[in-house]
């Protein structure tokens, strides 16, 4: 086995380099990566198996299947995980004394397995430094974002296309997904946790916007399923309600996220109002949001800005209020920081993260934005550009 990283892609490096960073600032010797989004992340390939990744040096690739990577100079592989210490070993490759494993990822009989693959050693729970390290995107993962949030716009533009008079909205998400699909979306959203789950997104009519919901979603919804209780009901749209549009943005690996709001005939100008206060609410936090900044000033200000108006027993719900107004994204759609009042995060450059202050209006449905930005000195740059006004079906 040879190990040159120079054959692995430079972007894939210095994803290393960042995670190595948080392994040596935690005092963990390696970690052995085995999730499906960190096997991602820290290779931009998939397959079954782990990633050895030492504090310093180059990663190795331990495959079980598939056999397709012959070309990569840091592959070996294994048909079980207990062959890891003898294949580092024949490498010259020193045995950690401290081990992190992705106690917050994998299941506990996965960690205990593993923990007995290395039994010398001490082993740590690594999910926070792989978290805190994606927190951060390369230039790279910008760029797949970037098209994410292209490609959902251009799907977005022909929403209003999707509609027909008496359709449920089960229907009309349907015809949505079908637009994304033929745009390039592939179908699947990774979260992360597994009290997490999710089709390709949600739409929203109506009162079903105030049905509680189990996940940790702005939104609820009743779902059309006791097995997944969340967003579309199957209940016809009618006039006089809003349709809240949040809709998966995953085109390549990695995500954007964006909610727009259309309505069917005439709505109160108490919606009207309560949607022109989450996009005040955003333009504050897109000026404060530069490098320094707590995250949790921006949950503040949005608080601010709601009670202010007078929207406070509308905002993040209403029956049932979500404790946060944004959340990280990438390559999960719930990545950190959680943008709420204890969050201890400081805003980096670079980092991503999606804000969506939202309301809801009893008898009408839900109203607000919300918009996925990359932290730059100048404060928060969107990547989900479209218009943000109400509009009509």
């Amino acid at each position: 086995m040879k190990l040159i990283s120079d054959n692995l892609l430079p972007d894939v490096m210095e994803r290393i380099r960042s995670v190595q960073r948080q392994l040596k600032n935690d005092s963990i010797d390696a970690i052995l990566v085995g999730s499906n989004a960190n096997i991602y992340y820290t290779t931009s390939r998939f397959f079954r198996g782990y990633v050895f990744i030492p504090v310093s040096g180059t990663p190795v690739w331990f495959v079980i299947k598939p056999n397709v990577f012959e070309e990569e100079d840091n592959v070996v592989y294994i048909r079980k995980p207990e062959m890891i210490p003898a294949k580092l070993t024949e490498a010259g490759i020193s045995l950690p004394a401290i081990i992190g494993y992705e106690e917050d990822a994998l299941s506990y009989s996965d960690v205990r397995r593993l923990q007995a693959v290395f039994p010398q050693a001490e082993y740590r729970n690594a999910s926070p430094a792989l978290r805190k390290a994606r927190m951060i995107k390369t230039e790279w993962e910008l760029a797949r974002m970037r098209e994410d949030g292209v490609h959902q716009s251009e799907a977005y533009r022909k929403v209003t296309h999707c509609y027909k008079e008496n359709m449920t909205d089960l229907e009309f998400q349907i015809e949505i997904e079908r637009i994304l699909r033929l745009e390039g979306n592939l179908g699947f959203i990774r979260t992360s946790g597994n009290l997490m789950e999710i089709n390709m997104g949600s739409v929203i009519a109506g009162d079903n916007a105030d049905v509680p919901g189990p996940y940790d979603f702005t939104m609820g919804g009743a779902g059309v399923d006791p097995s997944l209780p969340g967003g579309a009901n199957g209940t016809t749209m009618k006039r006089g309600e809003t349709v809240m549009v949040d809709m998966s943005g995953s085109f390549n690996g990695y995500q954007t996220d964006m909610t727009r709001v259309w309505r069917i005939g005439s709505i109160p100008e108490l919606a009207y109002k309560a949607h022109e206060c989450s996009r005040s609410i955003l333009r504050e936090c897109e000026k404060m949001g530069v490098p320094g900044t707590k995250v949790s000033a921006l949950y503040d200000k949005a608080i601010e800005i709601a009670c202010g108006e007078g929207f406070d027993r509308y905002f993040m719900g209403h029956r049932q209020q979500a404790p946060f107004i944004g959340h990280g994204i990438g390559i999960e759609l719930n990545e950190l920081p959680v943008v709420n009042s204890k969050s201890r995060d400081v805003l980096e450059e670079n980092m991503t993260l999606a804000l969506e202050p939202k309301f809801v209006i009893p008898g009408v449905g839900a109203v607000g934005v919300e918009n996925t930005y990359v932290v730059t000195p100048e404060g928060l740059r969107a990547l989900t550009v479209f218009p943000e006004e109400i509009q009509e079906l």
